[in-house]
């Protein structure tokens, strides 16, 4: 469904554009004036004029798109005037420094939600609920079987899957920006001191949770290791394209796990090669989505990302508001390697079969 004319946002070939700030909002292409959700490579792209972002991801967004950019660093819940538009940056607890934006403008409020999670992440700033008169959220994992354990317990469970094997090197696939700097701030939280070492990919991208005062475990880039060191029972984290890569070999008889939320779904883990996987996700599960969108007590929802038409029509449906999915680019986080239409069609396939599954028993 396209939005309608003369809201207060409009679809456009470089995407969700703001007439009254003259402004896109995650443009997917080159715009004059672009305000940030976050980092994140599909919603951070090179060639804008100007960007507007929270202070916090200034360097990681320097670090990718170049240290030249015109960049505005704001911080969380001021109003700023642009154009005729009202303006607000409002924390979406997805990864360090990531924002919803509120715009205020002839007399409505649109939320955008870029994307979020409800869970405690100790690697970034919780969500805030913000209220708006009609709400655009992300549905990534917008099915009934995606209900994430707290971060806490993936912990333990990672630190046990490492400690049970002394005699390999363990390898952690996991995305470079967020996934990583969660995976030890939560580490960290649950006691463990020991050293971690780590993928070029993910140190390049440390000095930033640092200087924001992350408390993470000790780390070393695994380059620093001499060569011929024993890694044996040793924790290696590291990003999903190095699976299977050249890196690989210098590592003997290395146990492997992947952290993401489509490891919820049955099967990924073997589809993808990984000996082990765990399920953590920095987007929101189910119960998370809804809760948002109440919170939001908008009059309007509009749906993108992944699973946009199975939430809009449980919100309609269910819940008995006004949800439609949203048309346009907006392509679902894909950086696993997993397709993430199959099994998410799948699996709302099977929610509606059996009611055990509307209750959340995913696989």
């Amino acid at each position: 469904m396209p939005l309608p004319a003369g809201g207060l946002l409009r679809l456009t070939p470089q995407g969700l554009y703001c007439p009254a700030a003259q402004a896109w909002i995650d443009p997917w292409r080159p715009v004059p004036r672009a305000l940030i959700t976050h980092a994140h490579a599909d919603h951070a792209r090179p060639g804008c004029g100007e960007y507007w972002a929270i202070g916090s991801s200034e360097a990681i967004l320097r670090q990718r798109l170049g240290d030249r950019i015109q960049l505005l660093p704001l911080d969380y819940g001021q109003v700023h005037r642009i154009g005729d538009a009202r303006v607000s940056f409002h924390s979406a607890g997805h990864v360090l420094g990531s924002a919803q934006i509120r715009l205020e403008g002839a007399g409505e409020s649109w939320l955008v939600s870029g994307d979020y999670k409800r869970c405690p992440d100790p690697s970034c700033t919780p969500f805030e609920p913000v209220q708006a008169d009609v709400f655009i959220t992300e549905a990534t994992f917008g099915l009934p079987l995606y209900r994430w354990q707290p971060g806490g317990e993936v912990a333990a469970d990672i630190h046990r899957w490492w400690q049970a094997a002394p005699e390999r090197p363990s390898l952690l696939f996991a995305y470079a920006f967020g996934k990583a700097q969660r995976i030890l701030a939560e580490l960290q939280a649950i006691g463990v001191r020991e050293e971690v070492l780590l993928h070029g990919a993910v140190e390049n991208l440390m000095e930033a949770y640092r200087q924001a005062g992350v408390a993470m475990v000790p780390t070393r880039p695994v380059s620093a290791v001499p060569r011929g060191e024993s890694l044996a029972g040793r924790l290696i984290l590291a990003p999903p394209s190095a699976h299977r890569s050249a890196w690989m070999r210098r590592f003997r008889h290395p146990q492997t796990a992947f952290v993401s939320g489509w490891m919820a779904v049955r099967g990924a883990r073997r589809r993808r090669g990984y000996e082990r996987g765990f399920v953590l996700s920095d987007h929101a599960d189910w119960p998370g989505l809804l809760r948002s969108v109440r919170e939001s007590g908008a009059r309007q929802i509009y749906v993108t990302h992944g699973s946009a038409a199975p939430l809009a029509r449980y919100l309609r449906e269910v819940e008995d508001l006004a949800a439609e999915p949203l048309e346009g680019d907006f392509a679902a986080e894909r950086g696993d390697g997993l397709d993430e239409r199959e099994p998410g069609a799948s699996a709302f396939r099977e929610s509606e079969a059996s009611p055990g599954r509307q209750e959340g028993d995913g696989p």
